[in-house]
């Protein structure tokens, strides 16, 4: 009886310490694999409507390196805002001095510069998502950074996804993350 009774604890605690999940209608899933990204995004950014949110754990520019993609992203970003277009940004941080904190920093500070909304995540947590809501029904998620190696040589993932609902629980998300972040 006692087993039986640990047995039943333990399954409930394990069954509430998972997040619940479940499916979500989409108009329209693409694959969009390597160097495809770039192109993808370049595109989604370029025909936002109404507004951008991005989550992303390195988000590089390359000053010696103007023309390289991750800085064509940003620029993108820029030219959104300048737009109308309401951009937000997301971006990781650390107190270990990192590479990612270090690039993020300036890009943060060039984007904000442009007047997007940049937000850092606390110190405490990394914010390893890469993620791109546009105008609340368009997402991008996978595995791609905005930097030189991630856009152009190394092998990334992502996936593309037409949906109101999808686009409206990742912005639940970001909204969540932003809320604890910092300027």
């Amino acid at each position: 009886m006692v087993r039986m009774l640990g047995f039943y604890l333990l399954v409930f605690i394990i069954l509430l310490s998972h997040s619940i999940t479940y499916a979500l209608p989409a108009k329209d899933i693409k694959v969009v694999l390597d160097r495809e990204y770039y192109q993808v995004t370049q595109g989604l950014l370029r025909n936002a409507k109404k507004s951008i949110h991005m989550m992303m754990f390195e988000a590089s520019f390359y000053a010696k390196h103007p023309k390289s993609p991750s800085n064509i992203l940003i620029g993108e970003l820029i030219s959104a805002r300048k737009r109308g277009i309401k951009v937000e940004v997301i971006l990781e941080t650390s107190d270990r001095g990192d590479r990612a904190t270090e690039r993020n920093k300036l890009t943060g500070q060039m984007l904000s510069k442009e007047g997007v909304e940049v937000i850092y995540d606390p110190l405490f947590v990394t914010t390893h998502a890469k993620l791109i809501i546009i105008d609340g029904r368009i997402s991008l998620l996978g595995s791609t950074n905005w930097t030189y190696h991630s856009l152009t040589s190394n092998h990334e993932v992502g996936v593309l996804i037409e949906s109101d609902e999808v686009a409206r629980a990742l912005r639940y998300y970001f909204d969540r993350v932003k809320t604890s972040g910092h300027r």
